[in-house]
């Protein structure tokens, strides 16, 4: 397909009648004293409008690669950037009598209203620049075409009455189990943006480039948003939110932590689309519109920060929530094969508890465990060897290993401890660690006779880790049945290792112990 090159008067006359209004409002913005005027909703919600269309205008004439007019289109994605993320600190900042926010540590009123002025202000400087460029386009600029009265925004006190029928649902408790669990599993996804919120000011540029970008912001925002339309579609209206008054307020912590996530997101997009780009038509006589520094700022400080707090606060909100509902139970699973309960299957299991605020506890013989310490984990496996020892020793005595091996004549205990151990394992009784196996330098000294020295010899090398057994061994768990669910499915899939300690992928349900 052949390109054709339109010409610029050609050009100049059609972004003239189209950017009217847009350069209308550039105008009126550049001329404006104070950010009260613009930082309405009925003005930003126009700006936003009219600068997408023009936006959409120039990139179907590629005027990003023009170097004529890409700094005309610099200026539009700006205002357009700014006039959304703009509107979105607005509808957080009129939303917050209804979404029943829990108290956090900080006073994000006054941080909203400061990110306000942040992007009021770079709204200002760009319909300043937009208005000189538009000029030396040879392009129009409205005079006095603004209805004012058209963008002012009174509010009347009140809300309208909740007169509507309520719709019944099934259970409260397994709707609200499901939006608790679902907001807890975001709260996992959402580790990195909670760990930037302590990022010192000289790690922001690297965060933002690395574990907060803007692709992972908009996928966790997209998240946020299906989890907000589930609690609508499903909640919204319905008797749950009568009987369980937790509700509502979770409902305003995915809410708030989605519009944050919104503004996170551009601007971070800002950050790595437009800061520093050098733009051939760029005038020099103009400052940068947005600096680096003060914008990573307002991403780090304002939305990054207020999102790792309400998440936080709602945590333990759904954990409450969920100890409310919980339904008692227990379930029989295997022990870990490699090596008992020892790091990993120990800080999987009590980080899966943790995850749920839950508390599960281990029965193994008529001991009880706290299963949301590893250490408390780390001391089942006493219990463990000593019934791995026992078994060991019954299947050489049942298998008559040793007998066999004397009544050939062997009766030196190594070659003898060698022999039975191969044999184990080529039964599948036994894991060998080691290969060729290397047994320990100083002699068992014990007494007694072929068959015992064999034994203690061969739980010595359980006991150095040379080897292990696969005894099929089994301990409880007892506690909320929708945790043990997740245990029981940990277990299955080997508590993420094989026989040989190696990692192995975990279900999708249990990604949230990767993170």
């Amino acid at each position: 397909m052949v390109s054709v090159t339109i010409a610029d008067k050609a050009f100049q006359k059609l972004i003239a009648k189209r950017a009217r209004i847009f350069l209308g409002l550039a105008c009126y913005l550049s001329e404006c004293k104070s950010n009260d005027k613009i930082m309405i909703r009925p003005f930003l919600g126009q700006l936003l409008s009219q600068s997408m269309q023009i936006e959409e205008l120039l990139d179907a004439y590629d005027a990003g690669n023009s170097c004529r007019w890409c700094s005309f289109r610099s200026l539009t994605a700006t205002m357009k950037l700014f006039s959304d993320v703009s509107y979105e600190l607005l509808h957080i900042q009129h939303s917050l009598p209804a979404y029943r926010l829990l108290p956090i540590d900080r006073d994000f009123v006054k941080a909203t209203e400061e990110a306000l002025e942040f992007t009021g202000d770079i709204l200002s400087r760009a319909a300043k620049q937009m208005v000189a460029r538009a000029e030396h386009l040879g392009l129009t600029i409205p005079q006095g075409s603004l209805r004012k009265k058209s963008y002012t925004e009174e509010l009347p006190a009140g809300r309208l009455p909740h007169d509507c029928g309520t719709r019944r649902i099934e259970t409260v408790s397994e709707t609200v189990t499901l939006l608790a669990t679902a907001f807890l599993n975001l709260a996992a996804e959402s580790k990195d943006v909670r760990a930037a919120s302590q990022a010192k000011p000289q790690e922001y540029a690297s965060y933002v480039l690395g574990s907060i970008s803007e692709e992972k912001l908009r996928s966790l925002e997209l998240r946020f948003h299906n989890l907000q339309s589930l609690y609508d579609t499903y909640v919204s209206g319905t008797e749950a939110e009568d009987l369980d008054t937790d509700l509502p307020v979770l409902r305003g912590h995915i809410s708030v932590v989605f519009h944050l996530l919104k503004t996170a997101t551009s601007f971070a997009h800002y950050y790595e689309r437009h800061v520093n780009k050098e733009l051939c038509d760029s005038p020099t006589r103009f400052e940068p519109l947005v600096k680096a520094k003060e914008l990573l700022g307002v991403l780090m400080n304002y939305s990054v920060t207020s999102i790792s707090m309400y998440i936080d606060c709602a945590e333990h909100l759904c954990q409450r929530m969920l100890k409310r509902y919980a339904e008692v139970g227990r379930v029989e699973v295997s022990v870990p094969p490699y090596r008992g309960f020892h790091v990993r299957p120990s800080t999987m299991i009590s980080k899966l508890v943790q995850h749920y605020g839950s508390e599960i506890r281990m029965q193994m013989d008529e001991e009880i465990y706290d299963a949301s310490s590893p250490l408390e984990l780390f001391r089942a496996n006493e219990k463990i060897n000593a019934q791995k020892r026992r078994w060991l020793a019954s299947e050489i005595v049942h298998l008559k290993l040793v007998q066999e091996l004397e009544q050939a004549g062997q009766s030196n205990i190594d070659p003898v401890v060698r022999s039975v151990v191969l044999m184990l394992a080529e039964r599948g009784k036994l894991i060998l660690y080691e290969q060729p196996l290397q047994l320990p330098e100083e002699p068992t000294g014990k007494e007694g006779t072929l068959l015992e020295k064999v034994i203690h010899e061969i739980t010595r090398l359980l006991a150095m880790g040379k080897i292990d057994v696969d005894a099929k061994l089994t301990t409880t768990f007892i506690g909320d049945k929708r945790v043990l669910a997740d245990i029981e499915l940990l277990a299955e899939s080997g508590y993420g290792e094989d026989n040989f300690g190696n990692n192995v992928p975990l279900p999708e349900k249990l990604m949230y112990l990767r993170r």
